[in-house]
């Protein structure tokens, strides 16, 4: 068994939600599914690049763009950002932070996008009474991985930082807490190699589930 931490801090896009039916959205705005998975990538690309540079913008803000860019008018663009804001949660993921709060442990989200839409999700599956608080990166003013974006997370839950687990799909993500001191828990839902560039997770799970065993 693994060492139990006392806080949990999900990230959000991929990690706990499913993004994989947004690819019909964007068929039924007339562009390839596929062309979904590009969009999130670019939204990330962009965020990152700002928060690198020393700069800040919403995620909402960012995907507007960047759906314009590819060709979409306002009514649509509307569609795509509606769909996002309604994606369900992976099957794992109730069952997992039942079981994580069962052990005594403290859950905490903290997302690139927007807390309110972690909120919706959250409570439309019966599990935001589960978790304390629901972080975005508008109170450090700056994307994850930037350090600041952890350190906000740790002390909003005011604990140190190797008192809390990051959990993420992203290497990137999990790259950026382990450099801030805290614990990188990655899902690997994939079942792609880790990139030998990124820090090392101290964790491997392929779901919630498994993970929540490892802390019981």
């Amino acid at each position: 068994m693994d060492t139990k931490p006392q806080v949990v801090i999900f990230d959000v896009n991929e990690t706990l939600t499913d993004m994989t039916p947004l690819r019909t959205t964007f068929e039924e705005v007339g562009l390839p599914g596929r062309d979904m998975d590009l969009w999130f990538a670019g939204i990330l690309r962009d965020g990152i690049a700002l928060a690198a540079a020393g700069g800040f913008a919403e995620f909402a803000h960012i995907g507007k763009d960047l759906l314009r860019g590819m060709g979409l008018e306002d009514k649509q663009i509307d569609h795509v950002l509606g769909a996002f804001t309604e994606v369900k949660l992976h099957p794992d993921v109730p069952d997992g932070m039942r079981a994580l709060r069962a052990a005594g442990i403290r859950l905490f989200t903290m997302t690139n996008g927007a807390a309110a839409m972690t909120r919706g999700i959250l409570g439309r599956a019966g599990l935001l009474d589960l978790v304390e608080e629901t972080l975005d990166v508008s109170g450090p003013g700056v994307w994850k991985p930037a350090r600041a974006a952890y350190d906000y997370a740790v002390g909003r839950a005011g604990v140190r930082p190797g008192e809390a687990a990051l959990v993420a799909v992203h290497p990137w993500d999990i790259d950026g807490a382990e450099r801030a001191g805290l614990v990188g828990a990655y899902l690997d839902r994939r079942g792609v190699p880790y990139p030998e560039t990124a820090s090392a997770p101290r964790v491997t799970a392929l779901d919630l589930r498994e993970l929540a065993g490892r802390w019981r």
